[in-house]
């Protein structure tokens, strides 16, 4: 697959392409505001919400998240937000990208970045967010709001949460971009590739995941955020509960068995 999005419909903001990567269950979101770096307009975060909250409800098993054109994501739309400024419009545009951030790590599938280009602002936030992310080696990451006096707060918040304090910070206080080794090295992306191998990557990923079980997969995604917030205790309360109801699947049941029996497990699909 190349880089260019699954349509070139400047008209439509999202873009949506099912089994992608020739990996049955794999769905590509893609943001197609190729002229404007795809930054987060408020159309096309009302459109990206929209499409994830529909696909959370199918069968679908992993989610890629791309950008068209040149970039990843360029972050908000800076002429946008400029056009109207007062406290109560900036409240509720930041509080309609955090629910869309919000969607992304509730979903049952596991959201995959496919970057290139630059991720900036919001956009690096949106990396950040995604459960894994896949990136080029020609790609550059940055917060980069404190050069305009705007300290990033918002994507301070998942930055956090995958960076070391120290890393991370940094990154908010300069504004100065790293690369994809960088962002490797510091827990931003999971996988570096060269950007013509950028999309065979991604489908050696999906298709790893898309192997596993839904069930094990749905139940880990959102044991694995809930536990993060607790303290260790309750962590390990939950993590029992739910790995003790994990194995009454027939899922667990089957592949526990075929271990015993060494042979290769049987799970629907």
């Amino acid at each position: 697959m190349s880089a260019s999005p699954a349509s070139s419909d400047d008209a439509s903001l999202v873009t949506i392409e099912h089994d992608a990567y020739r990996v049955p269950g794999v769905v590509r979101v893609t943001m197609n505001r190729p002229g404007a770096f795809n930054a987060l307009s408020e159309a096309l975060l009302d459109e990206l919400q929209q499409t994830l909250t529909g696909i959370a409800k199918t069968a679908a098993r992993v989610v890629v998240i791309a950008g068209a054109g040149r970039a990843f994501c360029a972050g908000h739309d800076l002429k946008e937000m400029r056009a109207a400024p007062s406290l109560a419009y900036y409240q509720q545009l930041f509080a309609r990208c955090t629910k869309l951030m919000m969607t992304i790590q509730r979903m049952p599938q596991p959201v995959v970045a496919r970057v290139h280009g630059i991720a900036t602002a919001a956009g690096c936030q949106l990396v950040a967010m995604c459960d894994l992310a896949v990136a080029a080696d020609t790609a550059r990451f940055a917060v980069s709001g404190v050069n305009l006096g705007l300290f990033c707060a918002t994507p301070s918040v998942p930055l956090s949460r995958n960076l070391s304090r120290k890393a991370a910070l940094e990154m908010l206080l300069t504004g100065d971009f790293i690369d994809a080794a960088e962002a490797r090295k510091q827990g931003l992306v999971n996988r570096v590739a060269p950007a013509d191998a950028l999309d065979d990557e991604i489908a050696r990923l999906a298709a790893s995941i898309c192997a596993k079980p839904v069930e094990a997969v749905s139940a880990g995604k959102g044991l694995f955020y809930r536990q993060l917030e607790m303290g260790i205790e309750a962590a390990y309360q939950l993590a029992g509960q739910t790995m003790a109801c994990n194995m009454m699947d027939d899922a667990a049941l089957e592949g526990v068995q075929a271990f015993i029996d060494k042979r290769a497990p049987q799970w629907r699909r």
